[in-house]
């Protein structure tokens, strides 16, 4: 009994299978063979055995390698610190496929494609080369459009890599018109502060963050927006009162310090990441003949002033500290000592004079010693450097100080007073030319102009200055003058722009 086989394949297919069947000799095993025509479709009769035959056919997808571009500051390699991904897992556009860290900062590298990793480049730690692969990924078809130019050979940045990159730390969420605004900008998303649900950033914050870079001058927010402090709570009663003073608050556990691990031998590791930079920038330093010079200040006024000021800048969402102050002051002091503000060429030949003040504040990070700066200060008032500051020092606690953050200062301050101790020697950051540290604020017995010894608050101060164009008179009449801002703040207002 012949049998019926439907097979769904071309006419041209079946008649070149049939052929090569009958030329090996296999139509011994065929009794009867004719062909029914039917639409789309052909039976092959058969008496003994039967196959069924389905053919399809799947296209080649592209497999792409995703090059390292250039990250700027002429950084040529970087060390791979994690990987977010493995070969054959599944990733979208925007999604975090490894951390890189230069000497500069560290850096996640997100995806371009929606696709599959295919090949991993890298091991952890180990260095990988500007424009050269960093993963295979296996993309659909129409995602490829032309030649892919994933490696930018000039230190710039090109506009599309700035969507794809992001400093450590989460993805970031935007929509698509926040981040062509943001590409149309230069602007890196990652370098943003979102103020959206989720810390997605959002059209305003693009804006602001334009107005910090430029300079530009922002309408006030909403009133409505600024939030009172919450009333005090009403005083309670008498016999709660006298339990709470009987119930003693519960001792804060000192924290377990760990012990040392003796591995009874030595070992060896590459220097590299922020450190590798520093051992770049403290041999540079060493070629400056430091000038020092050391002062106290009395900082009475100044803390009446802000315990005042306090609680309307917390209102605000703002935690307000003695910094913003002491940067303003060395700002309205820059204005009047412009070569403090400048820069000394390789050859010693030419000084160029700063017109922004980009204070650098040095912050003690999990990543070791970083110094971001704030962008023209001197068109900033106190609050809106606060508002500056607490943006660098949230960054920085999460590890997403990116080079824009850490580039371009021209003038530091290092509060190492944060952690202990009163006078230090600053080292100058090349290619500035003069640093200030302060150090912590004591409480220490001083007279008064009347003679009588009151209670004072004292900070002292130390500078640094590159001695080659800075001679120590000028060193001494800008801390004089930026010690009496401090003094007496509301001389600052006479200053101020």
């Amino acid at each position: 009994m012949a049998t019926v086989i439907t097979v769904r394949a071309p006419v041209a297919f079946m008649r070149r299978l049939v052929s090569a069947r009958l030329h090996r000799h296999c139509c011994s095993k065929v009794q009867a063979a004719c062909f029914v025509s039917r639409p789309h479709s052909y039976s092959l009769i058969t008496g003994q055995q039967h196959r069924f035959f389905r053919t399809s056919y799947v296209a080649a997808r592209p497999v792409l390698p995703f090059k390292l571009s250039d990250i700027g500051e002429g950084i040529m390699e970087v060390t791979v610190k994690e990987w977010y991904v493995k070969e054959g897992d599944k990733v979208s556009q925007f999604d975090s496929i490894c951390e890189v860290q230069s000497d500069k900062a560290s850096v996640t590298i997100t995806s371009r494609y929606d696709g599959i990793i295919r090949k991993l480049y890298y091991d952890v730690d180990s260095i990988a080369l500007v424009g050269k692969p960093l993963v295979d990924i296996e993309t659909d078809a129409g995602q490829v459009e032309g030649p892919q130019e994933d490696v930018v050979e000039t230190p710039a940045i090109s506009q599309e890599e700035h969507t794809h990159q992001e400093i450590k730390g989460h993805k970031t969420q935007a929509t698509p018109a926040v981040r062509r605004l943001a590409m149309e900008n230069n602007i890196k998303l990652s370098e943003v502060v979102g103020t959206g649900k989720d810390g997605r950033i959002l059209k305003e914050d693009i804006l602001n963050f334009i107005a910090r870079q430029t300079g530009a001058i922002l309408p006030p927010a909403p009133f409505q927006e600024i939030h009172p402090p919450p009333p005090a709570a009403e005083a309670p009663s008498a016999p709660a009162a006298k339990l709470k003073e009987k119930i003693t608050p519960p001792s804060v556990p000192t924290p377990a310090i760990p012990k040392p691990v003796f591995t009874g031998k030595d070992h060896t590791e590459p220097i590299k990441g922020f450190q590798k930079a520093m051992v770049k920038t403290m041999s540079a330093a060493l070629k400056i003949p430091h000038f020092g010079y050391n002062d106290e200040v009395d900082l009475s006024q100044l803390v009446r002033l802000r315990s005042e000021l306090k609680g309307l800048a917390e209102s605000r969402g703002v935690k307000l500290s003695y910094m913003p102050f002491f940067i303003k002051a060395a700002s309205l002091g820059l204005l009047h000592f412009p070569i403090l503000n400048s820069s000394l060429d390789e050859n010693c030949t030419n000084i160029t004079y700063k017109a922004a003040h980009n204070i650098g504040l040095a912050m003690d990070t999990n990543q070791g010693l970083l110094v971001p700066n704030v962008k023209n200060v001197q068109m900033l008032s106190v609050f809106e450097i606060a508002v500056e500051l607490n943006r660098l020092q949230t960054l920085g606690s999460v590890g997403q100080l990116g080079t824009t953050h850490l580039t371009g200062g021209t003038f530091t301050l290092s509060n190492i007073g944060s952690i202990g101790g009163t006078y230090t020697k600053p080292v100058i950051l090349p290619p500035e030319v003069a640093i200030g540290a302060l150090g912590k604020i004591q409480v220490l017995p001083r007279f008064n102009h009347k003679g009588e010894v009151v209670k004072a608050h004292i900070m002292n101060v130390s500078w640094s200055a590159d001695h080659r164009i800075i001679d120590g008179a000028t060193m001494c009449r800008f801390s004089n003058l930026w010690r009496s801002y401090l003094e007496n703040p509301a001389s600052m207002v006479l200053d101020l722009k």
